[in-house]
């Protein structure tokens, strides 16, 4: 529920708020629409990937990660398109339907297709042991190295643009940073007052609060192009995501306490 009924739909009010009302006077229109979309982008696309790392750090249940990260997955196929051009429209902003779902296409359904496939081939081929003794031991250092070489890239294409505007970075990022906060505490909060475990409250509120950058970044770049606002909204996630979520990871971890064993 916070990830899909609320999240998309906070993260467009705070960004709308600050970037259209408060910062009016800093930001020119046109790129206070291209930030407000990048923003929407990230909202629409809660985490699938870096959430595995945040789940570790607070010992949280690895099954119920996965799960929830499976069923974002899923719901994202056939969510986030809808989300974004609504969003996108309440803002005045018309993109083509067929190049958002292209975005989708291209990060959700064939990673997901090709994942399974793999799957369900290599342990009919070799056996579900050699599968989860041989195969993803290998394939484990793939996955941290493809993130790295992803981030380097972003940040590569948009290092120009991030020096030459500091302040619309920071302007940016905070919307950015009380939606992360705000996600987090709503969802671990509910958690708390459901009385869960720990082992489930943490993961399942750094689900919400963290986002799908490559998603957010690619459909900003499709849609808008690699050096527009949007584009540079969506990497500024990324560059303030990773150290809000170590200090949420902080706060999770000293509130262990406070939640059933």
């Amino acid at each position: 529920m916070v990830n899909w009924l609320i999240k998309p739909f906070t993260m467009f009010a705070i960004a709308w708020f600050f970037l259209m009302v408060v910062f009016e006077p800093f930001i020119a229109p046109q790129l206070a629409s291209e930030y407000l979309a990048g923003a929407i982008l990230l909202g629409a696309a809660p985490c699938t990937a870096m959430v595995f790392v945040w789940s570790y750090l607070t010992k949280g249940d690895a099954a119920y990660t996965l799960v929830q990260v499976s069923l974002n997955d899923i719901i994202m196929l056939f969510a986030f398109a809808p989300i974004v051009v609504f969003l996108l429209g309440i803002s005045d902003i018309q993109v083509p339907w067929d190049t958002v779902l292209l975005s989708v296409a291209l990060y959700i359904v064939i990673p997901l297709t090709a994942g399974y496939l793999t799957r369900r081939t290599l342990i009919a081929r070799n056996g579900q042991r050699w599968y989860d003794e041989v195969f993803i031991k290998r394939l484990g250092p793939v996955t941290p190295a493809a993130l790295i070489v992803t981030l380097v890239l972003l940040f590569a294409f948009q290092g120009e643009v991030i020096l030459n505007n500091p302040l619309h970075i920071v302007l940016i990022a905070v919307p950015l940073i009380i939606q992360t906060f705000l996600i987090f505490f709503l969802a671990y909060g509910w958690a708390r007052l459901w009385k869960v475990r720990h082992c489930i409250a943490a993961p399942g509120a750094m689900i919400g609060a963290s986002n799908f950058f490559e998603l957010a970044v690619a459909a900003a770049i499709a849609l808008f192009g690699l050096q527009s606002g949007a584009a540079l909204a969506t990497v500024v996630g990324v560059l303030v995501e990773v150290p809000l979520m170590l200090v949420l990871v902080r706060i999770a971890n000293n509130t262990r306490d406070r939640f059933p064993a």
